[in-house]
């Protein structure tokens, strides 16, 4: 996602961008429409469920009048160009542009060109882009394969976070989780070539309220010693979109400077298998001195 996909109002932008027409709440009345595009709408009869049409003077987009984000779809399909919204423009729908405007393209040499849009005149879009920024890095870290983003690797980007928002960052890593009374994390992880960890941020002012976030970071899960099948572990990558929505979510609460003690913690491991790997049937002692026995070494969360 990058930010000049929406653009600061420009009054000769605006004046030569392509205007979007919005169709909502399953209205058919086009009598607002260019002459063209309402010939258009009418024989494809289109509704705030048709998606997007494109005709010669403007684009038509279907909006859920539920779902203000529901332009995202116009993000995603338009083509390269400077588009503007004709008609009221809310905060949600400039956010849904950015969102659908989001290509994970870190392995890709070129670029697809991506449609713009012109924003109101007046509106303040630094909150708006930062919600996109924040969402895009959710959807970067759960799209990043685990060649790239192990305990390590998630690490660097908690600590990346962390020094942009002059956050204090903790970090017990490897057979430190035994020492420290995190045998779980440790068992879950000690099979990977990458040690295991917990990452531990925190930010605010001390005597303000603590606002904790807890997300699971298992980088990869092959179910362990209770293998998955291939269909099962095509998507296990994503098995750390805990880990990367709770990242998202302080990082838009520590750009909006809210007045609160924050602290994310993320137990960082890749569930793997080898000769050390946690079996079927142990019995494992937990932080609290409960006993576990694993019933299956594939519900580690």
């Amino acid at each position: 996602m990058k930010p000049e996909n929406l653009l600061d109002y420009d009054e000769t932008l605006a004046a030569d961008a392509a205007r979007i027409y919005m169709i909502a709440n399953g209205a058919d009345d086009y009598s607002a429409l260019p002459p063209s595009l309402k010939a258009l709408a009418e024989r494809n009869t289109f509704k705030s469920d048709s998606g997007v049409l494109v005709g010669e003077e403007g684009v038509l987009v279907g909006v859920d009048g539920k779902d203000p984000c529901s332009i995202a779809l116009a993000a995603e399909k338009l083509g390269d160009g400077v588009f503007k919204i004709e008609g009221d423009v809310n905060d949600a729908m400039l956010l849904g542009w950015l969102l659908g405007g989001y290509r994970f393209d870190r392995y890709r040499s070129a670029h697809d060109p991506k449609a713009r849009l012109v924003a109101p005149k007046g509106v303040d879009l630094a909150p708006i882009r930062a919600q996109a920024k924040s969402v895009a890095m959710v959807r970067d870290l759960v799209n990043t394969p685990a060649s790239d983003l192990l305990p390590d690797a998630l690490e660097d980007a908690a600590a990346h976070l962390a020094e942009a928002h002059g956050a204090a960052i903790n970090v017990i890593r490897g057979d430190d989780l035994l020492k420290e009374n995190f045998p779980m994390i440790h068992a879950v992880g000690r099979a990977s070539i990458v040690a295991p960890r917990l990452i531990d941020i925190t930010w605010g002012r001390e005597d303000a309220e603590t606002v904790t976030l807890v997300g699971k970071g298992v980088c990869f899960d092959s179910g362990g010693l209770n293998i998955k099948g291939a269909g099962g572990m095509g998507l296990m990558k994503k098995d750390m979109g805990g880990a990367a929505n709770a990242l998202g979510l302080a990082d838009l609460i520590m750009t909006a400077k809210l007045d609160v003690k924050l602290r994310v913690l993320i137990p960082a491991v890749e569930n793997a298998i080898s000769g050390n790997a946690f079996r079927p049937s142990d019995i494992l002692t937990s932080r609290s001195g409960m006993s576990v026995e694993i019933g299956n070494t594939d519900a580690e969360g």
